[in-house]
């Protein structure tokens, strides 16, 4: 399979469009800004739609009327950018309308600075904006995880009605590798809900609003029902040497990366060290967190935040082990060499 190098802020394009995606509209912002551009080149010459957007309000609210309309809608920012689509995502979530947002996460709160940081997770993974509401999100670690990912969360959108983010971070966004693309376009089928402007779906309705007490509450209960569906069949992770882990980092991004270089380093020095990648963040793998709290000693949490993912590694492990967390802000970014002295004086 032939290979082009390209950066992973390219290659989520690449792969959405491979993944049948027909419409973006964006706002560019550091370091997102080369998702932008890509889909401005790459969109009109696959028969798509790009349109930039005066700010991140109005792109996402021109995603939710390309979703109603039926099309493969997405957008791309970075956290300022997603804390002002924060509204829109909620109305998109109460109307069950299918999307893909991609985060391209940057050093906060506030404006910040354009390094990498994972500090987007809780406005991401736990919700965000306003309501009882979830999205699936997606956490590549390289350019062809950016790729592939997002080519696949179109699928997820689309089989679920909900919004499927793709949160990377500053490092994943920029970085340059070979990317193999898949072949072949999915392309979307006609949705019997969706708004097409012909005969058959002028009765169809997209609203978000229900005035009436019991409608509004059987709405929120259909929606959980969907989460737990999604619960049980959308799990993924990706595991190295647990089988006979003592010490299991737990890491995603760009940190989960790093992780890997520690792993192989404490092995060399005869250290049982395994790594457990939740390659999607929401749903959550706790079952297998909790299963590997049986023989692991410590969970060291690597991450570019505050601890925010150690605090669902803490209730899947039910306390049963001690959980650390390595935690980094403001663009500073560990080396493998302080996670192997961590995780050697947690054994001392």
């Amino acid at each position: 399979m032939n290979k082009q190098l390209m950066k992973g802020n390219e290659a989520v394009v690449r792969g959405a469009l491979l993944g049948g995606a027909t419409h973006f509209f964006g706002y560019p912002i550091t370091p997102a800004s080369e998702v932008a551009h890509a889909a401005s080149l790459y969109f009109p010459q696959a028969g798509g739609a790009f349109l930039q957007a005066e700010c991140e309000v109005d792109a996402i609210n021109m995603v939710y009327g390309g979703a109603a309309a039926g099309a493969r809608a997405m957008t791309a920012s970075s956290g300022p950018g997603i804390s002002l689509m924060a509204e829109g995502i909620s109305y998109m979530a109460g109307a069950e309308l299918p999307c893909v947002i991609v985060d391209i996460q940057r050093a906060g709160p506030g404006l910040g600075n354009i390094w990498p940081e994972q500090g987007d997770y809780n406005a991401v993974v736990k919700g965000g904006g306003h309501g009882n509401y979830r999205n699936v999100v997606l956490a590549p670690n390289s350019a062809q995880e950016m790729c592939d990912f997002t080519c696949r969360a179109f699928e997820i959108a689309d089989e679920y009605r909900v919004t499927v983010f793709v949160l990377s971070d500053a490092y994943i966004g920029q970085i340059m590798e070979p990317v193999a693309l898949p072949t072949e376009v999915r392309r979307g089928e006609r949705k019997d809900w969706a708004l097409y402007g012909d005969g058959p779906s002028r009765g169809n309705l997209i609203t978000s609003i229900f005035m009436n007490i019991q409608a509004q509450s059987e709405h929120n209960l259909k929606l959980q029902e969907k989460y737990a569906r999604i619960e049980k069949a959308l799990v993924q992770y990706e595991q190295t040497e647990t089988e006979d882990a003592e010490i299991v980092f737990v890491a995603f991004g760009i940190s989960a990366r790093i992780c890997f270089t520690a792993v192989e380093r404490l092995r060399e020095r005869g250290i049982k060290a395994g790594l457990l990648r939740p390659t999607a963040l929401y749903p959550f793998p706790s079952a297998i967190l909790d299963s590997l709290a049986d023989a692991a000693r410590v969970m060291l949490v690597v991450e570019l935040n505050n601890g925010q993912m150690a605090d669902d590694v803490e209730r899947a492990v039910r306390c049963r082990i001690p959980v650390r967390r390595l935690n980094w802000m403001g663009g500073v970014v560990p080396s493998a060499e302080e996670l192997v002295e961590r995780a050697e004086s947690e054994i001392k």
